[in-house]
């Protein structure tokens, strides 16, 4: 994220200086994170080894790109929110207070430039790119009604995605498929797999995950929120609010990557307490 811009997008220094501060803010934040126990408090094993069969650099290269086009294609239509939008200034604060404890997760994150934006649409829906681009629309804020304790457990649970590279293994699994044992070879030289995920484009946007994949993302996000200051209990609070609002016709986007039910909430009230610490510590910092 530039620093939270891309180099084809020209801002006013205004802009240049909020954003830079943005990043300035989450570094000095970085810096008090360190010297807290790194040590997981949640129990998601380990990532994917499928995931190693897709260059991480190509995906988020896709990813950025995708991203970039995202952003155009919302300002062009007046939809992508200002620097000064206060939900924006919002969703930015929560960020700063959630990436120091990402690094834990996945060591590419000191590589990664992230990007928080917000689009003005009615649509129930946010995500993360691999890399770490994130985008909100202003209808899961409005509609839900969330609570900052709630944002950051959804902008955690995304984060979460990027983080155990939930698509880098989707993309791998799916590829690998099709192209057969046989290639595989060839594959590990990263060529055609780079190629695969280079080609991606919109699919990043969409992509459904495993139950396995969203569990994950649902406790590391928990876990990150947690160590953040956030209340860990708002995570059970949002899926009781998500599984109310997919009882409308069609359901919100969110929900149709992100399929609340009773089993979810469950996991989540029994990893609460797991957390709990960390956040009573975060509260005393």
């Amino acid at each position: 994220m530039c620093p939270l811009c891309h180099p084809q997008t020209s801002v006013s220094l205004n802009a240049w200086n909020r954003r830079r501060g943005f990043l300035l803010a989450a570094a000095s934040a970085a810096a008090v994170a360190a010297a807290l126990p790194a040590s997981a408090q949640v129990d998601v094993g380990k990532s994917s080894q499928y995931r190693n069969l897709v260059p991480a650099e190509s995906l988020e290269k896709a990813a950025s790109q995708q991203y970039a086009q995202t952003l155009s294609e919302a300002r062009a239509k007046s939809a992508l929110a200002p620097d000064n939008n206060p939900q924006l200034v919002k969703l930015r604060t929560i960020a700063q207070r959630l990436i120091p404890y990402t690094p834990q997760w996945n060591g590419r994150v000191s590589k990664w430039n992230w990007e928080i934006n917000l689009i003005n649409s009615k649509q129930i829906n946010a995500w993360c790119m691999p890399g770490g681009k994130i985008a909100f629309y202003t209808g899961i804020l409005d509609q839900l009604k969330l609570t900052d304790d709630e944002i950051a457990m959804i902008m955690g649970h995304e984060m979460a995605h990027a983080l155990r590279e939930h698509a880098r293994e989707r993309v791998a699994k799916s590829q690998a498929t099709g192209i057969g044992l046989s290639v595989l070879s060839q594959v590990l030289g990263l060529g055609q797999m780079g190629d695969v995920a280079a080609g991606l484009g919109t699919q990043l946007l969409t992509m459904k995950f495993s139950r396995e994949d969203e569990t994950e993302a649902d406790l590391v996000g928990l876990e990150v929120a947690a160590r953040g200051g956030f209340e860990p209990n708002a995570s059970v609070v949002l899926w009781e609010k998500m599984a109310k609002a997919s009882g409308g016709q069609g359901g919100p986007a969110f929900l149709s990557t992100h399929p609340s039910g009773p089993e979810r909430i469950r996991q989540l009230q029994d990893n609460v307490p797991k957390v709990q610490g960390l956040y009573d510590k975060a509260r005393r910092g």
